[in-house]
């Protein structure tokens, strides 16, 4: 593994000694491709699209969020800004890298959850914008050549800021691409409330079954700490329990959205639909900015809360908002 994790390194040095826009460009990229955004920007979107697709995105993002915590807990792969130092190539050899805000993430590496959650996460969504783009001009942009390079951009800019191998980005694509096929038409929009809630009660209770695994995940934390070469870099949302909280409250929320529809006659037109998106999107934002606590353990609930709110206000509470809002004066509730 040695040789391929120095070839890693070589192939990031030539990443990093591009023109100075293409830096601006993969951060870009590294950022809009974070998880967290299936949760708080692509299912808002989605689920205002169709209801369908929009569960979809959300419940392939967040199995496939999880199945990468136990992947990256059991294989336990090396990032490279702490690889190149532990290793030692850095003083055998000249080694001419950087580091950046993104790039002192603490889980484990392998495979890369960039590419692996937005890539299951988002194929409901793109595949139905390549099935309508036949019946609405306005879709065709969706559906083209450029679609299949995304994974790929994604990829080269979590190599180019040192946040992963190039092999850990092959695995990710190819473990997202296998999932969002497997998974699409698999989708539980119909199950009631208390398959969520039994759900999310899994999938935290799995995951603390496997915490006691050797090496334990506190080790990636431990390394990503000693060598990240700013220590504000260090987020606590990039830890693998973090991503626990957030996949299991996503499930708690997207029963409570399921549970609580809109009836037949509280259907959303196509402008309440567009209404209704920007408005999710824009509270969705403002949940998730507001501040978190300082002590870890109270971090966490609020994360849980946090994105257990979300689907909750996008699926139930913000359509009826809108409908409440734009309905005509004196004109009837549907029975």
């Amino acid at each position: 593994m040695d040789a391929l994790h120095a070839a890693g390194i070589r192939f990031a040095e030539v990443l990093q000694s591009g023109p100075p826009w293409l830096e601006k460009f993969w951060i870009s990229v590294t950022s809009l491709a974070d998880p967290k955004s299936i949760f708080t920007i692509f299912f808002p979107l989605a689920y205002f699209l169709d209801r369908k697709v929009g569960v979809s995105v959300l419940w392939i993002g967040l199995v496939s969020e999880w199945l990468n915590v136990v992947l990256k807990w059991l294989l336990f792969g090396e990032r490279p800004f702490w690889w190149v130092h532990e290793s030692g190539l850095s003083t055998k050899e000249p080694v001419t890298l950087r580091q950046f805000p993104f790039s002192c993430e603490t889980g484990p590496g392998s495979p890369s959850g960039h590419c692996m959650i937005m890539g299951a996460a988002l194929w409901p969504l793109v595949t139905a914008l390549a099935a309508r783009h036949s019946r609405s001009r306005w879709l065709r942009p969706c559906h083209s050549p450029s679609l299949p390079s995304s994974p790929l951009a994604v990829g080269l800019s979590r190599v180019f800021i040192l946040a992963h191998f190039p092999h850990q980005v092959v695995g990710g694509i190819l473990a997202g691409a296998a999932l969002g096929w497997g998974l699409q038409a698999r989708t539980p929009a119909t199950r009631t409330l208390g398959f969520f809630v039994a759900t999310a009660l899994a999938l935290l209770l799995a995951s603390l079954a496997l915490h006691g695994l050797d090496p334990p995940p506190s080790r990636s934390i431990r390394l990503a700490t000693k060598w990240c070469s700013d220590p504000s870099w260090l987020r606590l949302d990039t830890r693998p329990f973090a991503s626990i909280c957030r996949v299991a409250g996503s499930a708690l929320g997207l029963g409570l959205a399921t549970g609580f529809p809109l009836h037949q006659g509280e259907q959303l037109d196509p402008q309440q639909r567009v209404a209704s998106a920007v408005l999710a999107l824009v509270a969705i934002q403002g949940l998730h900015r507001l501040p978190q606590p300082a002590d870890v353990t109270l971090w966490y609930g609020t994360s849980f809360l946090k994105y257990a709110a979300g689907p909750w206000l996008v699926a139930s509470v913000l359509p009826r908002l809108v409908l409440s809002v734009t309905r005509p004066r004196g004109s009837p509730h549907a029975e």
